[in-house]
């Protein structure tokens, strides 16, 4: 238990640099722009799911967190938002990289998550158009932050709060992992190819840097295919959906984004491993 609460606290810091830049984003955002500059900004964001996706795959899942609270105030759209979540590589390439992996296999994974990213983010973008009459949400007024102090001081504010939730779910969430054990994981995908994307989608979910570990282990030392380590790490966005839940009220609209998600990623492994059996 020592080694969990340790790697929560490590885990939560490297955050705090990421959550202070996305919260004095959206101060400045809600209080220093015109409504001008606010609609230049959005038109030049159909490149979103492009700049989102290629911000994504840097390792940790800092942008998938500046993303999420970029979009709960609108400021980026929702292919945008999903483009990073599929792109984010959390844990992956450090473990990668620490692992001994060889250029190729980071390069594919690397490479099929920007992909995916890219196109299902503009393919989002344009079926799901925003509703104009949707009522945002503004972190000053619902959170009381008395920002006429200066937007410096209510985004560290902003971020001490979200710090502490994000610390507390963590531990939660590291010490399921830590009892559940890796061999729980390995017993999942034994012998079910055709309903291992399922799984390991459903594990990438859990919002949390142990799932991105324990898939890209599990792929390293041969235990998961290709499909499945894709479909897990295309859903895993780090801590991001920890933030969704926590700020954005809208509970059906974050079941919505969790549900496409997790979507994707079943679809992506399907095709992989038909491509598989087909070649």
């Amino acid at each position: 238990m020592k080694e969990v609460i340790i790697e929560t606290i490590v885990d939560s810091l490297k955050l705090l640099p990421f959550l202070f830049v996305a919260f004095l984003i959206i101060e400045f955002f809600e209080h220093k722009l015109t409504q001008k500059s606010k609609q230049q900004i959005e038109k030049a964001g159909k490149l979103g799911p492009l700049v989102g996706a290629l911000a994504g795959i840097f390792p940790q899942c800092g942008f998938s967190v500046i993303a999420t609270n970029l979009y709960i105030t609108r400021i980026i759209s929702l292919g945008t938002l999903i483009a990073v979540y599929l792109s984010t590589s959390d844990e992956m390439l450090p473990i990668l990289i620490a692992e001994g992996a060889n250029i190729t296999t980071i390069i594919t994974l690397l490479g099929i998550k920007l992909i995916i990213g890219i196109i299902f983010g503009f393919i989002l973008d344009l079926i799901i158009k925003p509703n104009k009459e949707q009522i945002t949400y503004h972190i000053c007024e619902e959170e009381h932050c008395d920002c006429k102090h200066g937007i410096i001081k209510s985004s560290l504010k902003h971020t001490i709060k979200t710090f502490i939730f994000i610390l507390i779910i963590t531990f939660i969430l590291n010490t399921c992992m830590y009892l559940l054990g890796e061999d729980f994981l390995k017993n999942l995908f034994i012998n079910n190819n055709w309903f291992a994307p399922f799984v390991a989608s459903l594990i990438g979910l859990i919002p949390n840097c142990a799932s991105s570990v324990a898939l890209t282990e599990l792929y390293i030392n041969g235990v998961l295919p290709l499909a499945p380590t894709i479909s897990g790490l295309l859903t895993n966005s780090g801590v991001a959906l920890i933030i969704l839940f926590k700020s954005n009220k809208n509970i059906k609209e974050n079941l919505k984004i969790v549900s496409i998600v997790y979507i994707i990623g079943v679809f992506v492994g399907l095709l992989i491993e038909l491509i598989n059996l087909l070649v």
